[in-house]
Parts: C-alpha cells; structure tokens; sequence
C-alpha cells in the first residue's frame, strides 16, 4: 500500500502565463484541507539548487487566498536552464540532477507537483526516472499540448489579441490602413487563428500553412476593392513563406539564447509593400503584453480545477502522470503524453474551414 504524502512542492516553470497563481492556491488551499504541508519552490526548479538566488518557502493558505486573479507567478519562473545540463557563467555544463533531488529528500518532499509546458514536463520526466515522484499540470498559452484539450492562459491570450485587434480596427478605419498584429505562436497558429477568427482579420498568417507573399497581397486587395478601405491582417511570429524560414531577432544580455523568434510581422509587410507599394500599411507586435495581466474567468476556473485535481492524484498515489483537461472532467494521462508530440493546428480541419467560410485569407491558395 502507498503512504500516503505528508508534504507536496510546487514549482512554475517555463514562461509565466495568467492562470499561475490560480493553480497555486489551489494546490495549497486542497493540500491544506488534507493535511499536507506545502512549499513552493522560486525559479522554476531552482529553488532546489545552491547558488542560483532562488530558494523554497513554505505557502499558507493565507498567503495564496488573494492571488486568484493576479498574473504571473508568486514563485517566478525561469526558462533559461535545466538543472541536468546546467550551464555555469563560465559556459561549463554540468548535471546537477542528483544535488536537486538530494535537496528535495532533505526538504522531506513527497510529491513534486511541476506546472509547465513541454520544456517543464520534460524535465518532470527525467525526475520520475530518477526516482521523485511528479505530478505535472499543463501550462502554455501556445495551447500546443497534445496531452490536454486545452491550456489555461490561452483564453486570455486570445481576448488580449482579439482586444488589440478591435482597437486596430478602429485606427484602420480611420484612416484607412492594412493593420498587421504579429502574435505569439512559434511552432503553431492556435491564438492567431483564434483571435483571428473572434477579431474579425482578413488574413491569418500560422505555422501551419506557408503562405505566399502575392497570394496575400492579391486577397488583401481583393477586400479592399470590395469597397472598404482598410483590412486587418494577424500574424502568428513562427509563420513562413513558402520556402522561407522564421523570422529572429537579437537580444540583449543573460545567459539565454542571443535570437529569440520576432519580427515577423514587420517581414510581411515588407513582403505586402514589394507586391502593392502603394498600400499603407502599419504593423504592431503585441509581445509580452499577452503573457501578462489578469487571467479570464474561464482560464482562473481551468487553472483552478488543474491543480486541485493534481492534489487529488498525488493522495490517490498516481505518479508521472499529467493532470489533463477533458472536458466536462480534469483526468491524469501518462506523464509521457505531454512531451510526446505538439498539438498543432489542422490545415484541413473544421476550424480553418470554418475561417475560410468567412472570407479570411490564410495566403496558401
């Protein structure tokens, strides 16, 4: 028979998203009610590693009862290293695998309960083989996941950029512009086309289909010779053209990667200018500004729902499992599934068909 866990750590990992600090308090205020003690770990996993700054402290449910709508994450998070190739300021990498779970016997922990995207539960995988028992909750707003139906932070990412797309429009209108909204969505289109769709774009630019530059030149003239006068264009940063590669830009300082994904939308404009010079055009990169803020009603209920029942499985005794979305109920799939492969838009499914139904443009045809 499985003892039963006395105390529950939680860590955020990977980049933050609205919903976090919802699956917190859940976690705590469940565990509480059972009896468990629970502690949160900062920085993702390394509140558990010597001389990163970060460390592991106790939650209350005092503590966390006000954090319902609050963005980010009160642990922090961090998706610059993983503590099996750590990587020193010297540039010597270095697996510190065996010192984390060394700190988590000494912390008494039981269960590890790590809330991430795939990044996150790749390294919840490796800690299970390893002998610590982890319980993952899924977390992107990319809502790439093939292990869940859905993922808590996508909703508000959509209403941010369906937001943003309502205020473009009304600047369009005004004097008479094509508005491109370069979105997150590296490996797929799930917000832009989403939001697309609830904004009411012309033309959607995902991953998923590459697109040719004078295809979606021909279709933005096409509604502008319908008799408008201007038109909204949504771009999702990983899209391409036909034959061509993501757009990067450089950045500046850390430890982190010197190119991250951007500029694409600034790319299709220059693209659009070649083939229609004489269209005005204007582009806006939303960024971070999706990732922030507070979460929706629906993705606080997710999030919520997410990590009660991550506390229900460690106290059933389930290990290396995911707590998945699928709806009406939150089950547990094998932990495996999270990181098996990414759930990426369906070029011919019903949803792209159905934004084609209403006259937008994906560039392809």
């Amino acid at each position: 028979m499985t003892t039963p866990p006395r105390k529950l750590a939680i860590a955020t990992g990977g980049g933050d998203c609205p919903g976090l600090n919802a699956v917190i308090r859940a976690v705590v205020l469940r565990a509480h009610a059972a009896g468990l003690e629970v502690l949160g770990v900062e920085d993702g996993l390394n509140g558990l590693l010597e001389g990163t700054g970060a460390t592991v402290r106790a939650l209350t449910p005092l503590e966390v009862t006000p954090i319902l709508g609050r963005g980010g994450t009160i642990l922090g998070t961090t998706n610059r290293c993983s503590p099996f190739a750590w990587r020193d300021p010297d540039g010597t990498t270095r697996d510190r695998g065996d010192e984390l779970l060394g700190r988590a016997r000494a912390l008494g922990i039981d269960v590890l309960i790590n809330v991430g995207g795939d990044g996150s539960q790749a390294l919840s995988l490796e800690l299970t083989r390893r002998g610590m028992t982890v319980i993952g909750v899924p977390k992107t707003i990319d809502n790439d996941l093939d292990a869940t139906v859905e993922t808590f932070g996508f909703g508000t990412a959509v209403q941010v950029v369906t937001d943003a797309l309502d205020r473009l429009r009304t600047t369009a209108e005004s004097h008479d512009r094509t508005m491109i909204l370069e979105v997150m969505g590296r490996h797929a289109g799930w917000i832009a086309l989403h939001s697309g769709i609830a904004g009411g774009a012309d033309v959607i630019l995902i991953p998923e289909l590459p697109y040719a530059p004078a295809h979606v030149a021909r279709d933005l003239m096409r509604t502008l010779g319908g008799g408008r006068h201007f038109a909204l264009v949504v771009v999702a940063e990983g899209c391409t053209c036909v034959g061509g590669e993501v757009t990067q830009r450089p950045v500046s300082g850390g430890l982190g990667p010197s190119k991250i994904l951007g500029g694409a939308g600034q790319r299709v404009a220059e693209e659009i200018a070649a083939v229609v010079p004489e269209l005005e055009l204007r582009v806006t990169a939303l960024g971070h500004i999706q990732r922030g803020g507070t979460p929706t009603a629906y993705d606080r209920l997710l999030a919520s729902r997410l990590g009660v029942e991550a506390v229900e499985a460690a106290l059933r005794g389930e290990r290396s499992v995911l707590v998945s979305s699928q709806p009406p109920d939150i089950k547990t799939v094998p932990l495996e599934l999270a990181v098996k492969k990414m759930r990426a838009v369906d070029p011919s499914g019903q949803l792209v068909a159905h934004a084609r139904g209403l006259g937008i443009s994906f560039g392809d045809l």
